[in-house]
């Protein structure tokens, strides 16, 4: 019986002396790369999205002002400001393809990079964000300057700032999923 006692005793105390968490690299290097696969997923979309409607709909703002009777200059700066965006987004993308090489294909490499593409959602969403403001003036006084009505202008405005309180929510999920990226990247520092 103190034999038992003893072992026991033993195993007991080694145990004591042993990391009790173990972490399972494989696992956790597939939880990153899926992380990171996500991310470049929602940002290929929404880099995609925003490139073609700002693009569609300058396009289609600037046909309607050349083929109108009466010219709208509002309607011109509208078109021009889209194509800008659009443009701006086209180099953002190919800045940020051109920085996927940066990264090694290491565990660190990959969390690295996850946290780069989550940094240039939550950017990107946050510059979508503030763009709400000068498309809604402009498509406002836009319509204004085509000689429509005030309630429609302000229909108009409502909508934007409708769109914009709801682009905070979507804000707010990207500047979460990079906070989830940078928590695990500090627990592993703190780690090794």
């Amino acid at each position: 019986m103190t034999m038992e006692f003893e072992e026991l005793k033993h195993i007991w105390d080694s145990q004591n002396n042993k990391s009790l968490y173990v972490i399972d690299e494989q696992a956790l290097h597939n939880r990153i790369l899926s992380k990171k696969k996500q991310a470049r997923h929602i940002t290929n979309i929404s880099e995609l999205l925003v490139i073609i409607v700002n693009f569609g709909s300058g396009s289609f703002a600037l046909a309607v002002n050349l083929f109108s009777q009466k010219s709208n200059g509002y309607l011109y700066m509208l078109a021009a400001w889209m194509f800008g965006t659009a443009s701006y987004l086209i180099v953002s993308r190919m800045r940020r393809i051109a920085a996927n090489k940066l990264f090694d294909r290491s565990m660190r490499g990959d969390l690295l990079h996850a946290i780069s593409v989550a940094t240039y959602q939550v950017r990107l969403s946050q510059i979508m964000r503030w763009n709400i403001l000068p498309m809604g003036g402009l498509s406002a006084l836009a319509v204004l300057g085509g000689g429509k009505s005030i309630s429609v202008a302000v229909v108009l405005i409502v909508s934007f700032a409708i769109a914009f309180y709801a682009s905070r929510w979507e804000h707010n999920i990207y500047e979460n999923k990079k906070r989830e990226l940078e928590i695990l990247q500090h627990k592993l520092e703190v780690e090794n």
